[in-house]
């Protein structure tokens, strides 16, 4: 191992243990905590698991809200995500979250005290979905849902490979999110199995622009040939970029260069486009299915009323 991922990962074992041995405290809310999260930098489909097991609670009429930090609002302070707001107010996903379930999303620096103002606030809810929570161990967690894309059985450890964590931090996990293809580094463990899709607002024109500012753009790409779409040229921007006037105007100049029908994006980067607009631009959903969704939801709620004599 590099040396410098070597005194990374002494920094996270020594954080991890002093969390073992209860020497840093950590905070419990009164309602359960179901923590999504995963162990590298970066894209792993946190989002989209989340807005898939939602819609899977809410089928049950099991309500719940989010807590998120919020990554990269102009604010730490806390905040109930209001759906007609900008990412500059709550942040790119928060919003995503939250239209696409339409429950209450709390942002905040600070998540024990945002679960506190979302106990408060909605008093109705009977769980909190923790949005990026696995090292987060601060908050108690109840439920630890890792998402584990096949590229991180293969990575290193910051700073010179994408892992936040080594692989035998899964053993805090109660769940692992695979695809369907991915062999699971630890058998012993609970693995539920999604598919990517894509879920586009109408039929995608063949000759496309593609472009994107997410953590894992080539997926978003790959997945549009793969239905068909011809990418005449893509634009990768980084992730959670807001875009200008600028990008707009760069992006027009491919699109004239390649004579493209038009253009095709993600639901994050449409929320962080504003109110800037492309001739012909697709929003295109990136959206996660469970297989076996019932057992996997049975699974999370006989677990959760075993550890927190709670009844849903």
């Amino acid at each position: 191992m590099n040396p410098l991922s070597s005194i990374f990962g002494s920094i996270v074992a020594l954080r991890n243990e002093l969390y073992d041995r209860q020497i840093f405290n950590v905070h419990r809310l009164t309602r359960p905590v179901v923590s999504i999260g995963n162990i590298s930098v970066g894209g792993s489909g946190k989002t989209p698991f989340t807005i898939a097991l939602g819609k899977l609670l809410k089928q049950r009429g099991i309500t719940f809200d989010v807590i998120s930090r919020g990554y990269k609002r102009n604010s730490s302070e806390i905040a109930a995500v209001d759906p007609g707001g900008t990412p500059e107010q709550f942040g790119d996903e928060p919003l995503l979250m939250a239209r696409k379930l339409q429950v209450p999303v709390i942002v905040g620096a600070d998540r024990y005290q945002a679960g506190l103002f979302a106990e408060k606030q909605f008093p109705d809810t009977k769980l909190h979905l923790l949005d990026d929570g696995f090292q987060h161990r601060r908050l108690h967690r109840d439920f630890d849902i890792v998402m584990l894309p096949a590229a991180d059985l293969q990575d290193t450890l910051l700073p010179v490979g994408r892992l936040r964590e080594p692989l035998s931090a899964l053993e805090r996990a109660d769940a692992l999110v695979l695809a369907p293809e991915v062999k699971s580094p630890h058998p012993a463990k609970t693995v539920w199995r999604v598919r990517r899709k894509l879920n586009a607002e109408t039929k995608l024109p063949q000759r496309l622009v593609a472009f994107c500012g997410i953590a894992r753009p080539q997926q978003f790409f790959d997945s549009l040939r793969q239905a068909g779409a011809e990418l005449v040229e893509t634009a990768v921007f980084p992730d959670h970029h807001r875009y200008s006037q600028r990008d707009i105007d760069r992006l027009l100049q491919l699109q004239e260069k390649t004579r493209a029908e038009g253009f095709a994006t993600t639901e994050k980067d449409a929320i962080n486009l504003g109110n800037l607009r492309l001739p012909e631009t697709k929003i295109v959903a990136l959206e996660l299915e469970l297989e076996n969704p019932d057992d996997a939801v049975n699974t999370l709620l006989s677990t959760l009323e075993g550890r927190c004599q709670c009844r849903f």
